[in-house]
């Protein structure tokens, strides 16, 4: 199977190329950072600015003009139309129930300033006390149960601003 790269430059423009496509390009490394390129009998000079192999990001300089260019494979384009990312962490606003079980304690009100890892209440569920904790510093906007209340699966706990 042929694998395929998109290609963004400077944020705006993308392309789309094959491993045949970039296999056919015509290349000549003529230093570290410099190549050599010829395509449709047209020559380009290339240098290697910055790399982010990782990231895989980089900054090249073509004929005097300077790109940003962000390269993104197989992988990276899967990840992407599944709504997934790596690298990047989604804020969580809503802390759910991740059982059902039974409130044993709140330890937190309305307009509470909290900081990632504090106690926010404890869910007994299955004759286990479990601790749900501040998964990032924030102010607490409601809480929406009480100590008592009997909670299902995924039921709104706290909401965080």
């Amino acid at each position: 199977m042929d694998k395929n790269y998109k290609v963004k430059v400077n944020n705006s423009l993308e392309y789309e190329f094959s491993e045949e496509e970039i296999k056919a390009l015509d290349t000549q490394k003529t230093s570290d950072r410099n190549y050599h390129l010829l395509r449709e009998n047209r020559s380009y000079k290339a240098e290697v600015f910055k790399s982010d192999f990782l990231n895989r990001t980089y900054e090249i300089k073509i004929n005097s003009n300077i790109y940003s260019v962000k390269i993104n494979n197989d992988l990276d384009q899967l990840i992407e139309d599944m709504g997934l990312s790596l690298g990047t962490s989604q804020q969580v606003n809503d802390i759910k129930a991740p059982m059902p079980g039974l409130i044993l304690e709140v330890n937190v009100k309305e307009g509470d300033e909290v900081k990632e890892g504090d106690y926010l209440l404890v869910l007994e569920a299955m004759k286990m006390e479990n601790t749900l904790t501040a998964p990032r510093d924030g102010v607490v906007k409601s809480v929406t149960v009480a100590k008592s209340d009997t909670v299902e699966k995924n039921q709104l706990l706290i909401e965080m601003e």
